[in-house]
């Protein structure tokens, strides 16, 4: 079946999205998904009771960075900023700008609550080589030093509030390690110490990936043609450990649990590779109906936005009716959707 992508629409009250966590990382619902007649109802607590000791968690280890950024043009307009990406040296990154008029090379821009009063400034370099919607930007000092000092979390566009120190702690999982990602890995978001433990009690392995998500994670599909889409550029590692262990648990028929779509795609794309799964590369893996899974057995994974890329991956993953029956049932039972929201356990088909 060719799908287009109206096929991935569903309707969606606002009621539902998750506007903050719940109170206690793993105390989330848990969509339990074995097949569209087998949906069942668990705590987020329970999926330990879906584990054998030979089966492998990845976790993508990504830590959200204050990506949001404020400043002002010589002219006195306002420019806000986000950070997409640090480099090539530590005190430049290519960002996106919101702006009346797009600034032009050389252009200074002062940020708002730099150091030395207001005083900070950041050098427009022009556009970004490789992505057109983007520019370079030069700062004074590295780029981090700026972001921890000034910038603003950067949520998702659904949650209506302004970030909160509550959101600072909550928006990030509990292993986060490398600084990169502008939106948060959030199937992560639902694992704690206690969970943690509870894995390792049962004999549960672990492993870890890293891919820094982009904004273009929100990104609207804008053709109903999906061939037509141009997935966004990530950049992601996977390492020898890690690469280890994902054949250690094949060799002994356990199963390569993704937690969260950005470890599939990281895996997924880790499986295309001809030097091996280890390394560190740029992935615009889009899945969709029809792609043939090499690497990742299972899924943990919350709610995606209605025609999303990440609606096309799961349907992908479980298949299309499982996950249309799946969502109705979500609906009708009200779990909490997106970011904050509640998460599901899904099967590859076949």
């Amino acid at each position: 079946m060719n799908y287009q992508l109206t096929d991935f629409d569903f309707e969606l009250s606002q009621e539902l999205i998750a506007q903050e966590p719940v109170s206690v990382r793993s105390q989330s619902r848990l969509l339990d998904v074995r097949s569209e007649e087998e949906l069942h109802d668990r705590q987020f607590t329970q999926i330990v009771e879906l584990f054998e000791p030979r089966d492998l968690l990845v976790f993508n280890n990504s830590k959200v960075i204050a990506a949001r950024l404020f400043a002002h043009k010589p002219s006195g307009g306002r420019v806000e900023i986000l950070i997409e990406r640090i480099g090539p040296k530590p005190h430049q990154a290519s960002a996106l700008l919101r702006v009346s008029r797009k600034p032009t090379a050389g252009t200074q821009l002062r940020l708002e609550g730099g150091i030395s009063s207001g005083s900070e400034e950041v050098v427009c370099l022009g556009r970004d080589p490789n992505h057109d919607d983007r520019f370079q930007l030069e700062f004074s000092r590295p780029v981090l030093d700026v972001l921890d000092d000034i910038g603003q979390l950067p949520l998702p566009p659904y949650i209506t509030h302004a970030p909160t120190q509550e959101d600072l702690q909550r928006y990030q999982t509990v292993y986060a390690q490398h600084p990169g990602s502008v939106a948060a890995p959030t199937a992560g978001l639902h694992f704690d110490e206690a969970l943690f433990a509870a894995l390792d009690a049962k004999g549960v392995q672990r492993a870890e990936v890293t891919l820094h998500v982009g904004s273009g994670t929100f990104a609207p599909v804008r053709d109903n043609d999906l061939s037509k889409h141009h997935m966004h550029h990530e950049w992601c590692s996977l390492s020898e450990d890690t690469e280890r262990k994902i054949l250690q648990t094949k060799a002994r028929g356990g199963r390569v649990v993704a937690v969260g779509t950005t470890s599939l795609r990281t895996l997924e794309s880790a499986g295309k590779r001809q030097e091996g799964l280890a390394g560190q590369w740029e992935t615009n893996l889009f899945i969709t109906p029809g792609y043939n899974f090499q690497v990742v057995d299972a899924l943990i994974t919350n709610f995606h936005l209605p025609k999303s890329t990440l609606m096309m991956l799961v349907s992908a993953f479980a298949g299309y009716t499982t996950i249309r029956k799946a969502y109705a049932h979500a609906i009708a039972t009200r779990y909490r959707f997106f970011s904050y929201g509640d998460a599901m356990f899904l099967r590859r088909l076949g």
